[in-house]
């Protein structure tokens, strides 16, 4: 397998939980300005969409859209326990939160990241994101994942996508419940393999 990234982005839900579940792979690094790869390929060519996370299979087909990947990494090693089992109502939880994190924080950041953004709009999606935040906070209060009693890949996507808040002067600790996941997920040794991976934190010296 091959995961095509851009560090901090997305992307960097799925290389986590492919460090969780233990599959080997691949990292070719996105210039997402430049569209082009490390490796020199057009990344149009590698995804029309021209946005990461891509994976392409040993098979050669490529799949594409975070949550998608995220659930297809979880199905390919199923002891790994990123999923709850199948059917289950915190199954069903962690889709939901899956969605929740893709469309109330995921699209609520993407206008933040664009310059051409009017300025109206970017603050109603700021507001939206911290809307978002203050829900999640709430529900983690007396628990440790989002779904059930393990850590899932539900709980990787948030982690990914709330670190985007440093980019927007927002200021996690105000939600200490959501603080304190944060903390539990990038304390994980495979979070900091991933991170250091793709050059956000710098690995110790020997």
């Amino acid at each position: 397998m091959k995961l095509y990234y851009s560090p901090g982005a997305c992307s960097l839900a799925v290389n986590i939980a492919l460090h969780e579940a233990g599959i080997p792979f691949d990292l070719e690094r996105v210039d997402n300005k430049a569209k082009v790869t490390k490796g020199g390929e057009n990344f149009w060519d590698v995804n029309p969409k021209g946005v990461v996370p891509v994976l392409t299979l040993d098979n050669g087909e490529t799949l594409t859209e975070a949550t998608t990947l995220l659930k297809y990494v979880s199905d390919q090693k199923p002891e790994a326990g990123l999923m709850p089992k199948d059917g289950t109502m915190d199954y069903y939880r962690a889709l939901e939160w899956l969605n929740f994190i893709a469309t109330e924080l995921h699209k609520q950041f993407t206008p933040l990241f664009k310059d051409n953004t009017p300025g109206d709009y970017r603050m109603i999606a700021k507001e939206n994101v911290l809307k978002a935040f203050a829900l999640i906070d709430k529900h983690l209060a007396g628990r440790q994942w989002l779904a059930g009693d393990n850590f899932s890949v539900a709980d990787i996507y948030l982690f990914t996508v709330s670190n985007w808040a440093r980019f927007q002067e927002i200021d996690v600790a105000q939600w200490p419940n959501l603080n304190d996941f944060r903390t539990r997920v990038r304390a994980r040794p495979k979070v900091q393999d991933a991170m250091k991976a793709e050059g956000l934190i710098k690995p110790q010296a020997a």
